[in-house]
């Protein structure tokens, strides 16, 4: 018969067979940086975890060798108190089920809690078995080298946003989830993927006299910014505003009127560059050109901001003939 101090002494074991087994997946299982970055933001079972976490190595050693320790007992302890082949199995079925099994299955979904709720157990275990760990987990530093940090490429990123969108307790929504995917989506592009292209814009010849007829003209493409050339299309000047128009007198000339501060760009150009110039520059469209000094389209800052937002943004000087509907003209 086996003395009820027995029995209490396997479950012990058994539940420390399980404590060491569920930590070691969960706690191992916790990206240093991860760590590091909710500390920033006052996680206190993050900044708990990460005192027993940030010398992975320790830990790993303490955890398994404490396993196989308790592991070891429940087997001497079984074969003294029952025969060798019955010891056997029950020993097995107890460390694998609850041992292994379902510790590993619980702490793996709610490793943060556990860990922080068992980091002073924890730190008791590293103490006692440091003498023999301390050396095993030097070794291990030295051959290995320091953890290295989880990091995520763009796509990965986007898609931890798209998940976290979806999920029952997120507080981003669309809106906020289409800005960051266009965010990180901005340094790939270059000017050449968000410009008006030549053959879409109208431009204006330094001779060009203002009239009733151009001003049409001019609306009928809906821009507030116009580049003016001289002679050659590849010849650009200058800008012109649309709203620099407004009083001047009919039968004046573009040469007149239009602003001779202008942007060029290589159609290569990354956005993330084009938009540090318009801050720098104070200006909000450039001329763009290709490797050939040929004029190719143009850009605004509209344009540029646009690819973050994912949506069109209305600039003041745009003109509506609907502005319910908000039909640019």
């Amino acid at each position: 018969m086996i003395s009820v101090s027995v029995i209490l002494i396997i479950v012990l074991l058994v539940a420390l067979s399980g404590l060491f087994s569920g930590l070691t997946l969960g706690l191992l299982g916790l990206d240093k940086s991860e760590l590091e970055r909710k500390i920033r933001l006052g996680d206190e079972k993050a900044r708990k975890v990460y005192g027993v976490r940030k010398r992975g190595n320790l830990l790993l050693c303490t955890l398994l060798l404490g396993n196989v320790g308790v592991n070891s007992a429940i087997a001497i302890l079984l074969g003294s108190v029952a025969a060798g082949v019955v010891a056997g199995v029950v020993a097995t079925g107890l460390i694998v089920v609850f041992g292994e099994i379902l510790p590993q299955a619980f702490v793996s979904r709610h490793a943060m809690a556990v860990g922080a709720r068992t980091a002073w157990l924890v730190k008791i275990f590293i103490f006692v078995l440091y003498p023999i760990c301390w050396p095993i987990s030097k070794a291990l530093d030295k051959m290995l080298g320091d953890e290295m940090g989880t990091v995520w490429s763009r796509r990965e990123l986007k898609e931890i946003v798209t998940h976290h969108r979806k999920s029952d307790d997120s507080r981003l929504d669309r809106d906020e989830e289409r800005i960051l995917h266009g965010a990180l989506s901005f340094s790939d592009k270059v000017v050449s993927d968000v410009m008006i292209s030549r053959s879409h814009v109208f431009a204006l010849e330094v001779d060009n006299v203002i009239d009733k007829k151009l001003l049409k003209k001019m609306q009928k493409f809906g821009f507030s910014r116009f580049p003016v050339y001289r002679k050659r299309r590849d010849n650009i000047v200058g800008i012109l505003f649309f709203r620099d128009l407004v009083g001047v007198s009919s039968g004046k000339k573009v040469r007149d009127v239009y602003e001779k501060k202008k942007l060029k760009v290589l159609e290569s150009r990354k956005l993330d560059s084009l938009l540090g110039m318009f801050i720098k520059e104070k200006i909000h469209m450039a001329v763009v050109f290709n490797n050939r000094k040929k004029f190719v389209g143009v850009v605004t800052m509209e344009d540029v901001v646009e690819e973050i937002f994912g949506k069109e943004i209305v600039d003041e000087d745009d003109f509506f003939e609907d502005v319910e509907k908000g039909k640019r003209v």
